[in-house]
C-alpha cells in the first residue's frame, strides 16, 4: 500500500484547529494555537549525500529547516533525529555532523532544542522543526489560480549530480555549486516572498520538480506549463542524462504523474528526466499573481537569490494533464 493510501484509511482528525493536517500534501503541519498564532511542525531526515559530515549535517538542516519556510512560517526550535553506526564511525563524525546541523539552525534564527539518537547499520540524520506562522497567513500547495506565474528559487539536478560524481564524471566546480546551492537556507527567498502575494507554495525535494508540481496543481485543481528551458539547472546535470547517467528514484517520480504529465516539443527522453530528477533541500517553488512575478523576480536577485527563475504559468485544468511541459 502506498503512503498516500495508507493515510487516506486512517480515521479522520477533527480538530478545528489543526489547519493543515496529513489530509493533503503539504510540506508541514500547521496547528492554531490563537488568534494570532500557530505552529507549524515536521520533520525530515536523510542518508548522506556526501562523505564530509560537517557538509552532511548542514544540508541535513537546510532541508528540514525548509519545510517552515515553505509553509511561510519562521522556524524557532529544532530537535536532532540521528541513526548512528558507533561501531563503525568515529564519534567525531557524529560530533561534525550535529555541529554542521548547528550552524544551518542558528543561520535560520532557530534554536537546538535537543535530539534523540539511535544505532543503525546506516547515518541517518535530519530535524524535528517547530515553526510559527500567523493562522490566516500560512502558505500551503493549494490555491494557485490560473494566471499565475510560477517561480522557482533554486536550480534542480542534485540527484544526477551525486551519482555522476560516484562516477568521477562531475567536475569539481560543478560539485562545489551543487552542494553550495543544498547548504543554502530557503530563508532569505521566504522572507522576500513574505511581502508579495503568495497563492501557493511548496519546496521542491524527493519528488523533482514534477513531483512536487504535480501536488500544487492536483491542490489547486489546476494545470502547471513549464518552460523547461527557463528552468534553472545546476551545471552539468543534463550533461550527466545525456551521458546515461540516472537514478534510483527517478523511475518512481515518473511513474507517480506520467498519467498526468505532457511534454510538447522534442525534448529527448535523457532531458525529460530532469524533471524526476530527486532533490535534497531544493528551492521554493511559488504561484503569485501575473503582476508580481517580475517584482519578485528583481527582489530576489536583489537579495542574493540569483538562481531564481519565473519557468511557467498557471492554467486552468481542462480534464488533461496537470503538468505541461515545454
Amino acid at each position: 500500500m502506498g503512503l498516500d493510501k495508507l493515510l487516506s484509511s486512517l480515521p479522520k482528525v477533527e480538530d478545528p484547529n489543526l489547519l493543515v493536517g496529513f489530509n493533503g500534501s503539504d510540506d508541514a503541519g500547521v496547528y492554531r494555537i490563537s488568534d494570532d498564532t500557530a505552529l507549524v511542525v515536521t520533520a525530515d531526515f536523510i542518508t548522506p549525500p556526501v562523505n564530509d559530515p560537517f557538509i552532511y549535517g548542514q544540508i541535513a538542516a537546510a532541508n528540514a529547516i525548509s519545510d517552515v519556510y515553505a509553509m511561510g512560517g519562521r522556524p524557532v526550535t529544532c530537535i536532532n533525529l540521528v541513526a548512528f553506526p558507533s561501531k563503525k564511525l568515529p564519534q567525531d563524525h557524529l560530533h561534525q555532523i550535529v555541529a554542521g546541523a548547528l550552524s544551518k539552525i542558528t543561520e535560520a534564527g532557530a534554536v537546538l532544542a535537543g535530539g534523540h539518537t539511535i544505532e543503525d547499520d546506516e547515518p541517518k540524520f535530519g530535524l524535528s522543526v517547530t515553526g510559527l506562522v500567523h493562522p490566516e497567513r500560512y502558505w500551503s500547495n493549494g490555491g494557485a489560480r490560473p494566471g499565475d506565474l510560477l517561480i522557482l528559487t533554486k536550480g534542480i539536478g542534485s540527484g544526477v549530480i551525486f551519482n555522476a560524481n560516484l562516477k568521477g564524471w562531475v567536475s569539481q566546480k560543478a560539485m562545489e555549486t551543487c552542494i553550495d546551492t543544498l547548504c543554502t537556507l530557503n530563508r532569505r527567498a521566504a522572507e522576500v516572498m513574505a511581502g508579495f502575494d503568495i497563492h501557493s507554495a511548496t519546496d521542491i525535494t524527493g519528488f523533482g520538480l514534477a513531483g512536487h508540481g504535480f501536488e500544487i496543481a492536483t491542490s489547486s485543481e489546476a494545470t502547471l506549463r513549464i518552460d523547461l528551458n527557463a528552468v534553472p539547472v545546476l551545471p552539468e546535470a543534463l550533461e550527466m542524462y545525456q551521458k546515461g547517467v540516472n537514478t534510483g528514484v527517478n523511475a518512481h517520480n515518473r511513474r507517480r504523474v506520467e498519467n498526468a504529465t505532457r511534454f510538447d516539443g522534442a525534448l529527448p527522453a535523457w532531458h525529460r528526466e530532469i524533471v524526476f530528477d530527486p532533490q535534497t533541500s531544493g528551492g521554493l517553488m511559488v504561484s503569485v499573481p501575473e503582476d508580481q512575478g517580475n517584482p519578485l523576480l528583481k527582489n530576489l536577485h536583489d537579495s542574493g537569490v540569483n538562481q531564481a527563475a519565473v519557468i511557467g504559468k498557471v492554467t486552468a485544468y481542462e480534464g488533461k494533464a496537470r503538468l505541461v511541459f515545454r
